[in-house]
């Protein structure tokens, strides 16, 4: 009986999928509106995401524009921002908020590729875990005598390529993202 690497490959599918959702909210020089998903602030005494609660979008390349669906929303908004790691200062005309993308400097391009390399390097940690914990249960099922010896060999390369696909994608995200990075 061969390993069934469905669930490793989709645990592999989801590590990439958060990798590329937090490479999103790291700000390059222009404006993308991933950068206020993870945004919160208090709306009526619980936690509410602020792309929840207002229309974003991007009005050129260099502003994000946020319009509160509740006005009376705004000033919270406003507060959420300035405490979160985004890193750019609010301006808000009474209805909309703006935050317009300041050029980024060398040092702070630097900065950011070497966060980058490190959200690259825990997300092939990750993999290496997945193929870890999948060795493990075939070398389980090999003790209890539910998969011959080939099986095991076959069943754990099958593993392994799905491992080095999936560093390779991940290595290939990471190095499309540096460049974006280290545009000027």
């Amino acid at each position: 009986m061969k390993f069934n690497t469905k669930p490793v490959e989709e645990k592999m599918q989801k590590t990439v999928s958060n990798y590329e959702s937090n490479l999103s909210t790291i700000r390059a020089s222009q404006a993308n509106t991933a950068i206020v998903s993870k945004v919160t602030f208090e709306y009526y005494g619980a936690p509410t995401k602020l792309v929840d609660m207002a229309s974003v979008s991007v009005t050129d390349p260099k502003t994000l524009t946020i319009s509160p669906y509740d006005r009376s929303t705004l000033k919270a908004m406003v507060k959420a921002l300035l405490i979160s790691d985004i890193g750019i200062t609010p301006m808000d005309d009474g209805s909309v908020i703006r935050l317009v993308f300041p050029p980024l400097t060398q040092e702070h391009r630097k900065e950011l590729a070497k966060q980058i390399q490190k959200m690259g390097e825990e997300a092939r940690v990750a993999i290496r875990n997945i193929r870890r914990d999948a060795n493990d249960a075939i070398k389980k099922q090999k003790k209890d005598g539910e998969m011959t010896e080939d099986e095991q060999k076959s069943s754990e390369k099958s593993v392994q390529d799905l491992t080095d696909q999936y560093i390779k994608l991940i290595d290939g995200i990471t190095q499309k993202k540096d460049k974006e990075i280290m545009q000027l």
